[in-house]
């Protein structure tokens, strides 16, 4: 290594850029006054191989350290020291003993940041937080990566509409991580592009992968009570380092190697017409409080990167519920986001994100939400990101905007997820809410220009119970996070029909199945996007387990086991979302129109309801012909009815346009596969007035 020649480099571009002859690095810290850049031979090296001290005169542009490195290569491993006023009530807190990742890095070697610390506490060596880790073996390095190292094959964007878009919300190592998923390379990217093949046959346009940027599984210390074993941070909500996808998700864990094989999980997607979207988490990072790890941010410049209060900045805001908040009004983190985003855009090929708590990126320097946040409009505005997916968790810990992302926005709708558990559960007075989620959440959406597409309608999603759970307990049962149960929500308008988990009752495993077809069928005649929680098409469960963030086994992870033991519900959702897509009624990009009659809404005797005596019933039409398909055609009228009451009732119809006749497409009440036909073999009606609808079961019906 002492071969090298040391340049001024440039500022241009932050964090570590190889050259034909060798690397420029960059990297951002106001107030610093001194910056060594450490290089490693190999990735588990206990010390550096060599120092190179930036000179603040030759080496510094502003409040950018910069040093090109002649000699050095794509897959050099480095980290870095600085030194400054360590002053926290003003919010300074370098500390030039401590090794910091490089906020910029584009990939780190396997290792544990907690680990390395923890495993140093454990030894009894003091003066950790102003002490210099003694082994470096197990801490994560920062990796030099050659972007244009890979083959994309000519991988363009899809570009898939929004509105006919159906999301898939997955953990990417649970996806494939049970040895039931029969796959070579289980709990990795690898290991996901395998189970492609499945994904296109289940029909759905988009997988949004939860966290894959880096994060640091130990970081949890909970035991589970039940096995004694270390729960870990599962989830991944924790976030390291924003431009790296998590080392151990690959099947090549050889430095570098997890970003070729997640370009090749995008190019292999892409080839079946499936997008990526990624769930990003940039509204705190994993050094949490000021008890927590210095190990990035905090070393290179705590003031900036973190949203510090006005007249106590040695302490941390927590927005997030996680320790710290981001500091994403300062243009310095302004800028850092949107160059993370186009990174993972422009290199990395995915189609969009999903922001977790993205109500802590409103927030200006002061805590308080904008009105016209600055950093949202700039990545709705963005020209990179210009057809990208957007996707906000419209809350954080202290502030609720559903409806309140303007633009191109979309937003996580958990009113839809509320009113329609609410009105599938059989709850009374909630079809009127009900009726408003199902025509695309006007009262939230219908202002500025915005569209049904702004709402991304769920049932389940990876925080709370899967579907087979919601309909299988009355209560959560997260004993195993070692947090006494006292974690996860309470309120899950949830019910188990009579036993709590799982029963071999076929009275109760009925009726079980049935509501659950009842909720997809919901999910998927909605206006709006609709999204799935991986695993409810056959009935996933978590055993009662409703944030089971902690849980890297058996209780996250996917039992494919279940796909073939439920088959007909698979084949049940597969249809319903060929028969969403099929028919471009259930995806409009505009509200409905009552002038023009595009929806039209009875009562069970087929007469204008009286919405204030509407309690367990609720039906609509849809006017297909006010709606065209691709070839300009019309497209067929629908009838949908949902009897959530304990007791059947008889239903009077619409009439039909003249010369058609209503087919039934869907009946949850009929058993198996005759559910629902494939399309084209639907079963015209022979009594074409009236339809008796069962207890709790909804119908589809097709005018043809």
């Amino acid at each position: 290594m002492n071969a090298f020649q040391i340049f001024a480099g440039s500022p241009n571009i932050l964090g570590a850029t190889p050259k034909d002859d060798g690397v420029n690095f960059a990297v951002y810290s106001k107030n610093a006054e001194r910056v060594v850049l450490d290089l490693f031979e190999n990735a588990e090296d206990k010390q550096p191989s060599l120092s190179l001290e930036f000179d603040p005169i030759k080496n510094k542009s502003g409040s950018i350290w910069h040093m090109f490195v002649k000699g050095l290569s794509s897959g050099a491993c480095y980290l870095y020291r600085v030194d400054g006023p360590y002053n926290p009530p003003q919010g300074h807190r370098f500390n030039f003993n401590k090794y910091l990742i490089d906020p910029y890095a584009k990939c780190l070697t396997k290792g544990s940041v907690f680990q390395s610390y923890n495993k140093q506490r454990q030894l009894g060596l003091a003066g950790i937080e102003n002490g210099k880790l003694s082994d470096l073996s197990n801490f994560p390095k920062c990796v030099v990566i050659d972007d244009s190292d890979f083959d994309w094959q000519g991988d363009r964007p899809l570009n898939i509409p929004i509105n006919k878009t159906v999301f898939y919300e997955t953990h990417l190592k649970g996806f494939t991580a049970s040895p039931t998923s029969g796959v070579s390379a289980p709990g990795t990217y690898k290991g996901v592009i395998e189970k492609i093949p499945y994904l296109k046959e289940l029909g759905i346009t988009a997988v949004e992968f939860m966290p894959i940027f880096e994060f640091d599984e130990h970081e949890n210390s909970n035991i589970n009570p039940k096995t004694g074993e270390l729960l870990t941070n599962y989830w991944g909500y924790s976030t390291i380092n924003f431009f790296s996808p998590k080392t151990t998700f690959a099947y090549d864990k050889t430095p570098g190697g997890a970003v070729k094989e997640f370009k090749t999980l995008v190019r292999e997607m892409h080839k079946a017409g499936l997008e990526v979207i990624l769930d990003v988490v940039f509204n705190h990072t994993a050094e949490g409080n000021e008890h927590g790890y210095t190990f990035s941010f905090r070393g290179f410049e705590n003031s900036v990167y973190y949203l510090l209060p006005e007249h106590e900045k040695q302490y941390y805001t927590n927005f997030s519920g996680c320790g710290n908040s981001i500091n994403a009004a300062h243009p310095v983190v302004t800028r850092f986001i949107l160059d993370s985003l186009r990174y993972w855009v422009t290199e990395m090929h995915v189609d969009g994100f999903r922001f977790d708590l993205a109500v802590e990126l409103t927030r200006d320097q002061q805590t308080f939400i904008q009105n016209f946040p600055h950093l949202t409009n700039a990545i709705s505005e963005d020209a990179i990101l210009a057809n990208t997916k957007i996707i906000a968790e419209p809350w954080d810990c202290a502030g609720y905007l559903v409806g309140g992302f303007p633009g191109r926005w979309s937003e996580w709708n958990d009113r839809f997820r509320n009113d329609i558990r609410r009105f599938v559960r059989g709850d009374e007075g909630v079809a009127t809410a009900a009726a408003t989620r199902l025509s695309g959440s006007s009262d939230l959406y219908n202002h500025h220009g915005r569209t049904p597409n702004a709402s991304v309608n769920f049932i389940t999603a990876h925080d709370g119970f899967t579907l087979n759970d919601l309909v299988s307990y009355n209560g959560k049962h997260n004993e195993e996070n070692g947090e006494n149960n006292r974690d996860g929500a309470d309120d899950n308008n949830c019910y188990n029909h009579g036993y709590e988990g799982i029963t071999v009752n076929p009275k109760i495993e009925n009726l079980r199945l049935q509501k659950i077809k009842n909720y997809i069928l919901c999910l998927l005649v909605a206006q709006g996007v609709p999204m799935m929680l991986a695993g409810d098409e056959f009935r996933r469960t978590q055993m009662g387990n409703n944030n089971a963030y902690c849980q890297d086994n058996e209780i996250s992870w996917i039992n494919w086991n279940l796909e073939k033991k439920n088959q007909d519900l698979f084949n049940f959702v597969k249809k319903m979302i060929k028969l969403r897509l099929s028919h471009p009624v259930f995806h409009r990009n505009m509200f409905f129109n009552h002038e023009r009659a595009e929806i039209e809404w009875y009562n069970a005797e087929g007469r204008v309801p009286d919405w204030s005596k509407m309690k367990r019933f609720l039906a609509m039409k849809l006017v297909g012909s006010k709606t065209r398909n691709e070839d300009g055609s019309s497209d067929n009228d629908f009838y949908i009815a949902g009897n959530t009451d304990i007791y059947d009732i008889t239903i009077t119809l619409p009439s039909c346009t003249r010369g058609k006749k209503w087919y039934r497409a869907v009946d949850t009440s009929v058993m198996g596969d005759e559910c629902i036909p494939e399309p084209g073999m639907e079963e015209i009606l022979k009594e074409q007035q009236r339809y008796v609808l069962p207890a709790g079961s909804f119908v589809i019906l097709i005018a043809k």
